[in-house]
């Protein structure tokens, strides 16, 4: 079958394995029969379909320009749901006789929305809050109405975030004090005597065991955070010096972020299921059992241990920790504690899909070649010339090396003044034209070539997104992080380009060549041709967890406009919540700029301009006009009637 058959036989479900929507999207996403990728929600057990396309018109005709974060807030309700009733099924199933209680790590996603929906579709299951730091303990502080949930204080701690979490004691929530450094102990005991508040403390344990992937020195003897087991009993000495055991309530341990493996996530559980054993025959009251973060989310769709995927399910995961702690502790007849989990990612990832359109293509293909050379071309054209003619598959390789040597020739010709520009540009031409050949004949050939392996790769078109990576895909630049990118429309059609994604800002770095595939990375993505009077867009999913906080100003590119929608069961969605994206004022103020400033400067130098003759006063108006506008606008790509 040629190439042209297969892309004349596409249909709907060759695009669903393509970019693999049913092993990444958690059954969130699917495909209309218009071929436009749809949100897929449950409201009411009523099943609900929404296209892309609809969503993005709603936001426009509102006046908001693309690239948008959107936030669904039902996959936020049904992430929260999922988890806790996978833990409830669990702990039923295996008749463990304690609770459940999820908390959310506000460094995943910092945002007041997102901590405030937290809260709302949590309630039901008093799902709480960890906090990391001061600010984040008076942001949970702020929105956490239910006091049957839990607050876990980790991170340094001075007097004042101390205080805070005390006082909050005393108002009758559960916030728990992690101690993470020995020093910790005698301050929160000092405080906790001045204020006349006796603490819920924890302590941290520093596990023996490593997972895999990006984070696994958060675990071992030298991760940063945590006490060692001798500085653990020290601790319990120290409070029974005190008279205070009964205030050590809570174990903790944080193995990684992102656990692949669930063998890691069994081993982490046993070792510390044992400790939280030694801890209740010293005599510590204890209760709660906090296994940190980790559970992991599927990028890539491959289900394996790979550090972008994961090789088990979420009752898997929770039926693995039940099963090891009931074992433990039924053993050394110790009473079933509260569990406690800080999933951060897999209950965010979901939740935003940024939205970007794209705004031109580069290709690498080359001219109609002339019928005859000129007769006065230089001896390395008319070479490379001739290898077009040779060419066949079993010389693929010869013609390579060939055409290599003579473009570099040419090159060095071209430096020395040998060669004119005008050949030069013909021998690249004919230059790119073999190359173009020769991925001709690979489609055809069972093992390639050493050397053109990555000849797909080097002939990619680059497609320009609206957007800064550096704002809102950090990790991709970063850590190298993968996340799941597709086309939103046009998905009948068969996708005849292969391209790598560039953003807007000035750096090399701002482009995206390594993309989700179930064998392997893919260097290129399959995506379709523009066309002059249609917009072509695309969605990055799974980017709830992290981007947000860690996105920068690189170009002064600033937050993106950012829109939340509420999907009801009568096939509508609801606009819940706009934000308006960073203007050109507002991030030239964050890097100490005073935009009032810039604009009567520019006043001035107008002004002058007009006494130099070199603009009217009528034209003054217009260009001063023009840049005051510009400070009120979007930091990114704006269309003229969008």
């Amino acid at each position: 079958m040629t190439q042209k058959d297969v892309w004349n036989s596409w249909n709907l479900s060759k695009s669903a394995d393509l970019y693999g929507i049913h092993e990444w999207g958690a059954g969130y996403f699917g495909i209309n029969e218009a071929g436009d990728l749809c949100i897929k929600t449950e409201v009411n057990k009523k099943p609900i379909t929404i296209p892309f396309r609809d969503i993005i018109s709603g936001i426009t005709e509102r006046g908001m320009e693309l690239p948008v974060l959107l936030r669904i807030e039902n996959f936020l309700d049904s992430q929260i749901s999922r988890l806790n009733e996978s833990f409830r099924k669990a702990i039923k199933e295996q008749a463990y006789k304690g609770a459940y209680r999820g908390v959310f790590p506000i460094k995943v996603n910092q945002q007041e929305q997102v901590l405030q929906e937290i809260a709302r579709f949590g309630g039901r299951y008093h799902h709480g809050l960890e906090a990391g730091s001061k600010a984040e303990l008076m942001a949970a502080l702020g929105v956490l109405e239910d006091k049957e949930s839990c607050l876990i204080c980790n991170g340094y701690k001075d007097e004042e975030f101390i205080d805070l979490a005390l006082n909050a004691n005393k108002m009758g929530f559960n916030v728990f004090l992690v101690i993470e450094m020995p020093s910790e102990l005698d301050l929160i005991m000092e405080r906790s005597r001045i204020l006349g508040i006796e603490p819920m403390l924890g302590v941290r344990f520093k596990l023996s065991v490593q997972a895999g992937g990006h984070w696994s020195e958060s675990g071992g003897d030298r991760s940063l955070f945590g006490l060692t087991s001798t500085q653990i009993i020290e601790a319990v000495d120290r409070l029974k010096d005190m008279g205070k055991l009964d205030c050590l309530k809570l174990l903790h341990f944080h193995l990684a972020s992102q656990i692949p493996n669930i063998r890691d996530v069994r081993q982490s559980v046993l070792e510390a299921a044992r400790l939280y054993g030694g801890l209740k025959a010293e005599g510590a009251a204890m209760g709660y059992f906090d296994l940190g973060g980790g559970l992991a989310v599927d990028y890539d769709g491959s289900q394996t241990n790979y550090m972008h995927s994961r090789n088990y399910g979420l009752d898997e995961y929770t039926n693995d920790i039940v099963d090891v702690l009931k074992t433990v502790f039924d053993e050394e007849e110790v009473p079933h504690p509260v569990i406690i989990s800080e999933s951060g990612r897999a209950t965010v990832a979901y939740y935003s899909v940024l939205l970007v359109n794209i705004l031109d293509t580069a290709r690498f293909e080359a001219l109609p070649l002339p019928e005859k050379l000129p007769e006065d071309s230089p001896e390395v054209v008319r070479n490379m010339m001739d290898i077009m003619g040779d060419m066949n598959r079993k010389n693929l390789q010869e013609c390579f090396n060939d055409a290599q040597f003579y473009r570099d020739q040419m090159h060095q010709l071209f430096k020395y003044g040998q060669v004119t520009l005008r050949e030069r540009s013909l021998c690249e031409n004919i230059y790119l034209t073999i190359i173009h050949k020769i991925q001709g004949f690979m489609g055809q050939m069972r093992r390639l070539p050493p050397g053109l392996e990555h000849l797909t790769e080097n002939l990619a078109d680059i497609y320009y997104g609206n957007f800064s990576l550096f704002q809102s895909l950090p990790d991709v630049w970063a850590i190298d992080q993968i996340f799941p990118v597709m086309p939103l429309t046009r998905l009948k059609e068969a996708p005849t380009r292969q391209a790598i994604i560039a953003d807007i800002t000035c750096d090399c770095d701002g482009q995206i060549n390594r993309f989700i595939s179930l064998k392997d990375e893919e260097r290129t993505l399959p995506l379709h041709e523009l066309k002059d009077d249609e917009e072509y867009w695309l969605g990055f999913f799974l980017v709830g967890a992290y981007q947000e906080t860690l996105g920068d100003l690189h170009n002064l590119f600033g937050d993106t406009n950012v829109v939340s929608i509420r999907i009801h069961d009568d096939q509508s969605f609801e606009i819940t919540r706009e934000l308006e994206g960073d203007s050109v004022a507002d991030v030239l103020s964050y890097v100490e700029y005073n935009p009032k400033t810039l604009l009567e400067n520019f006043r001035q130098k107008a002004e002058k301009a007009v006494k130099e003759g070199l603009i009217s006063p009528r034209e003054r108006q217009g260009i001063v006009s023009g840049y005051e506008k510009s400070l009120r606008g979007y930091t990114y790509y704006e269309r003229e009637n969008y």
